[in-house]
């Protein structure tokens, strides 16, 4: 996984943002979030969906199917953000700075999201080094919202 590519294809691409891995069952052959931040970084190298994939040892089929996932929006913008030259570094697409509708996110999924985190692909001299991983904060404190309310509740006899 750690293959070079050379620099002058990834001048006009944005390194892979962070974002939510999609919630997948666990699986030996699967998409794991460690495969799916492996995908993105290679996607940002070659520029390629097929070659990213053979990469990461899925195929490009199984890649996009994943982009058409429930719980894959996270994925598919930092997707689009990679490929996108039009977009300079520094500036965030339209499409990027829409506001989340959380009120339409149920609890379970704002407990992944605050267990699993954020994910970024790190890369050095063209090569994959790492991932980062930084907790989900918006998620922590909507859920905490959320679970505040359900406790006033409990405590005034609503529920």
């Amino acid at each position: 996984m750690s293959t070079a590519y050379p620099r002058n294809r990834r001048n006009s691409r944005r390194h892979p943002c962070a974002f939510t891995p999609v919630p997948l069952r666990s699986r030996r052959d699967g998409w794991t979030p460690q495969v799916q931040c492996a995908f993105l970084a290679h996607l940002y190298l070659t520029g390629c969906v097929a070659a990213a994939a053979r990469e990461v040892g899925r195929s490009r089929e199984s890649a996009y199917r994943l982009r058409r996932r429930e719980g894959a929006e996270s994925f598919a913008r930092c997707w689009d953000r990679v490929l996108d030259p039009r977009c300079p570094p520094g500036v965030m697409p339209v499409r990027e700075r829409r506001v989340e509708d959380w009120r339409k996110v149920t609890l379970p999924t704002l407990r992944w999201r605050v267990e699993i985190g954020l994910w970024r692909p790190v890369i050095y001299r063209g090569t994959l080094r790492g991932i980062a991983r930084k907790p989900d904060d918006s998620a922590l404190l909507r859920l905490l919202t959320r679970l505040d309310a359900k406790l006033a509740d409990v405590e005034e006899g609503v529920l």
